[in-house]
């Protein structure tokens, strides 16, 4: 049966984690994501999980140990705030590499450098392009509730396992210290089902297996990588979500992710109450990202305006999507600065009505 509750986004994202059935779960403190193994700490009984839940020496650590629970078929989770995620982008590349399943969730703060504790969208890019060396792809989520981070979370583990690919859940600062009325789903069983893939000792009838991601020989890697790209297409094939508001009238599309995309869905409906016929869409998966709507709409709107808390990351993707059929505009704030309805409205008039 499900169960309601008034939770923190990032004690919800800690919750649904567990009842998931996560093996395991590695991470380093760093606001403002640190609740979440605060919480799995205190949940950690034998009784209520049975998990291997510990604090890392780094955030470097953390995500070699990932590697480790991942690749012995596990489910492995870690989160952290930007910087520490920089740190985790080797470990990152070799688990893609390797090709292992596991869920990271980065709950952004603001930038660059140690930057702010202040909410921002700025590791898009590091996100949706593989922050790490070499050409690999994570499947990225943003959620823009505290429920859509509780789903994502099972969402996250269940694409995992299905591509044997890294997934990343994108949120921020502001998802993950807010409170919200949140619907927890049934717990998972944590299962004892033995992947072919995976390093689970000597079995009768099973072959050795090894994990790597090096290989010596050019023609080898280039295998991998050709694997890897066609894999990729079948995520961008078949795992495209997002949400639409008012498009079957619009004239013009505003385009945000996450938290970002709620405060543009109040400035939509600002601007509709002027007169404009606005609609939205907003990307869940940033990887892969949702072209086809925005091409087809290119085709009878008169122009976008992407709305972002960084200095304009995701409207290269929209203008890619577009492909120059009408103009894409951006609008945002950064450095831990939140944009307001009316800001967003006042810029839109100003980029496409001339006000």
């Amino acid at each position: 049966m499900k169960e309601l509750r008034l939770m923190k986004g990032n004690e919800a994202l800690a919750e649904a984690a567990i009842r998931a059935g996560a093996d395991a779960y590695f991470g380093y403190p760093i606001t403002p994501q640190s609740e979440v193994i605060e919480y799995l700490m205190a949940q950690n009984t034998e009784e209520r999980t049975g998990m291997v839940v510990l604090q890392a020496e780094s955030e470097v650590a953390a995500i070699n140990m990932v590697y480790g629970a991942a690749g012995c078929g596990k489910k492995a989770i870690t989160t952290s705030s930007s910087p520490g995620i920089s740190l985790k982008q080797e470990g990152l590349s070799y688990i893609a590499g390797a090709e292992l399943p596991c869920v990271v969730a980065n709950i952004v703060r603001g930038g660059p450098g140690l930057g702010t504790i202040q909410p921002s969208q700025s590791d898009y890019l590091q996100a949706v392009k593989g922050g790490g060396h070499g050409d690999y792809k994570l499947i990225v989520l943003a959620p823009a509730t505290v429920q859509e981070t509780v789903d994502y979370v099972k969402l996250a583990f269940d694409l995992a396992f299905k591509y044997r690919n890294p997934v990343m859940i994108l949120s921020d600062g502001i998802i993950g210290q807010m409170m919200e009325k949140v619907e927890l789903f049934e717990q998972i069983p944590r299962s004892d089902k033995v992947y072919d893939w995976a390093t689970t000792g000597k079995e009768p009838g099973k072959d050795h297996v090894i994990i790597t991601s090096l290989q010596l020989q050019p023609e080898n890697q280039e295998k991998v990588n050709l694997r890897l790209q066609a894999k990729y297409k079948e995520v961008e094939k078949n795992e495209v979500l997002y949400e639409s508001y008012n498009i079957d009238d619009a004239e013009y599309v505003f385009v945000a992710f996450g938290s970002c995309g709620r405060i543009t869905q109040k400035a939509m409906e600002l601007a509709r109450k002027k007169g404009y016929k606005v609609g939205q869409i907003r990307p869940q998966t940033l990887y892969p990202f949702p072209v086809e709507i925005l091409s087809k709409l290119a085709d009878k709107v008169k122009g976008f305006l992407t709305v972002e808390m960084n200095a304009g990351q995701m409207v290269e993707d929209v203008r890619l999507a577009v492909n120059g059929k009408k103009p894409v505009e951006y609008y945002g704030r950064f450095g831990g600065m939140i944009p307001s309805p009316e800001e967003i409205l006042d810029a839109f008039e100003q980029k496409f009505i001339g006000g």
